[in-house]
């Protein structure tokens, strides 16, 4: 696998052709475990401005995703391994559905499709969550709208009580 590091918890294909196997996968997860943000991400697509963006992405248990929504995009996501619950809200904040995802021999939804702007979050439940995620390029920052409701990146004190809520919003229904 020929890869450019971009940071600690970005990767990116080199090449016209872009290989993917299990001790990648491997490697991806131990990675995942060095950042601070327990995440890293390995984009198939060669750059930003691509048509479309693929990308195998890791994340821990425990790992912070700030809700957001996406404008003039589409995504899909396609569990790999592990489980989670896809956490969409309404724009005030308000849970309005949980989508349970696993890998396919999980008996769990294993893709969902996103093709209209909505606020969602994961609550992963499984010590690692991997995925492949598609969307459309390209990358533009103005793109992804970040909830006002929810705490930003640097706000820890805000992720855990945010996330303790989100958990007992998870359990009650139904996990």
């Amino acid at each position: 696998m020929r890869v450019k590091k971009l940071n600690d918890e970005v990767l990116t294909a080199q090449g016209a052709v872009f290989l993917l196997d299990r001790p990648d996968i491997e490697a991806l997860k131990e990675q995942s475990l060095l950042n601070r943000r327990r995440r890293i991400r390995i984009c198939a697509h060669s750059g930003e401005e691509d048509r479309l963006h693929e990308m195998f992405i890791v994340h821990k248990k425990g790992a912070y995703i700030r809700p957001h929504m996406h404008l003039n995009k589409i995504e899909s996501v396609h569990v790999i391994e592990g489980l989670v619950d896809v956490v969409l809200f309404d724009e005030e904040g308000t849970v309005t559905e949980i989508i349970r995802m696993g890998d396919l021999s999980s008996g769990r939804k294993f893709y969902y499709r996103m093709a209209a702007p909505s606020y969602h979050t994961l609550f992963i439940n499984s010590e690692l969550l991997v995925f492949h995620e598609i969307t459309n390029g390209p990358f533009r920052r103005p793109d992804t709208v970040f909830a006002p409701w929810a705490p930003d990146e640097g706000d820890t004190a805000g992720q855990v009580e945010f996330m303790g809520r989100l958990a007992l919003a998870v359990d009650k229904s139904g996990q």
